[in-house]
């Protein structure tokens, strides 16, 4: 003879509640709508669900523990079902009116059409998936094929500006539902890998910018990098270290707006590697010419 307690996984001491709860965690993992065609999984799920008939009626309940009744719910030893019972088999198919299509309706969220044989309506579960791409493609947008869990593929659009960390759903792509109840999702988390020189500050880009002496003094027209490729920028004669060039509609796309952030420059001069020997006389002379305070 079989052990309820035991096939429920609760102890025989166990409330009602903690009995209620157990259930609920097997019905949810044992339930043949989720493993279609397994027969063991069918077979315990209605194993657990017959122990939990008589385990969720107190009255049956305390008769299984004085053995006036066995695992079954049959009576032995020469006792007799009260009357009214509901039993197994009995109204609903359930002791005392239980029906565990309500346990599951609540369980799945779904809806359920009561003991006469109708099935569970309940969505399908979401499933979670991650792709990594470029800086340049979270900021460009594109498509990328993802291989979902059942071994179909789907292209997914990347939206211009994705930000990292950021979830695509696809909707309707998830678990299929029960009983008819539409799929669930799939979600789709975006990782998005370090650019050599580009950083993002919401719809801002910023980059730091190696600019020459001459440069710097004289002035001058640059090539710099966009996310849209190559541009020509103005440096103005006289810049400074740390001074900051704005390249207007050339950082990412705002969320849900057509303009576009803009593109932050700061310039950093670089003097040549012998600049001490090529440039320390100059600066000698110039400097005790044009004396002047920074600080």
């Amino acid at each position: 003879m079989s052990d309820l307690y035991r096939i429920v996984g609760v102890d025989r001491g166990a409330s009602q509640d903690e009995i209620k709860k157990a259930y609920r965690k097997l019905a949810k993992d044992l339930h043949p709508d989720t493993h279609p065609g397994d027969q063991k999984v069918e077979d315990r799920f209605k194993q657990v669900s017959a122990a939990y008939t008589i385990l969720s009626d107190p009255e049956m309940r305390a008769r299984y523990d004085r053995g006036e009744i066995d695992d079954k719910g049959q009576e032995r030893g020469g006792f007799r079902r009260p009357p009214g019972g509901g039993g197994p088999g009995g109204p609903g198919g359930f002791a005392g009116g239980f029906n565990v299509e309500d346990i599951l309706g609540d369980l799945f969220g779904g809806r359920f059409g009561g003991a006469q044989g109708q099935r569970a309506r309940a969505s399908g579960q979401n499933v979670n998936y991650e792709i990594a791409i470029d800086f340049i493609e979270a900021a460009r947008g594109g498509k990328r094929r993802v291989t979902l869990s059942g071994g179909q593929t789907l292209d997914v659009n990347i939206p211009a500006g994705v930000a990292d960390g950021q979830t695509i759903r696809l909707k309707g792509q998830g678990m299929s539902g029960l009983g008819g109840g539409p799929a669930g999702d799939a979600l789709i988390k975006v990782g998005v890998r370090p650019h050599a020189v580009f950083s993002r500050d919401g719809a801002t880009i910023r980059m730091e910018l190696p600019i020459t002496l001459p440069e710097a003094v004289l002035g001058g027209k640059v090539g710099i990098e966009t996310v849209d490729g190559p541009v020509t920028m103005t440096v103005p004669a006289g810049s400074n270290s740390g001074d900051t060039l704005r390249l207007k509609g050339k950082g990412l796309k705002k969320a849900g707006k057509k303009a576009r952030g803009d593109q932050m420059v700061k310039l950093k001069i670089v003097l040549p590697d012998d600049a001490k020997a090529s440039l320390g006389d100059l600066i000698e002379t110039w400097a005790a010419d044009h004396p002047y305070s920074v600080r």
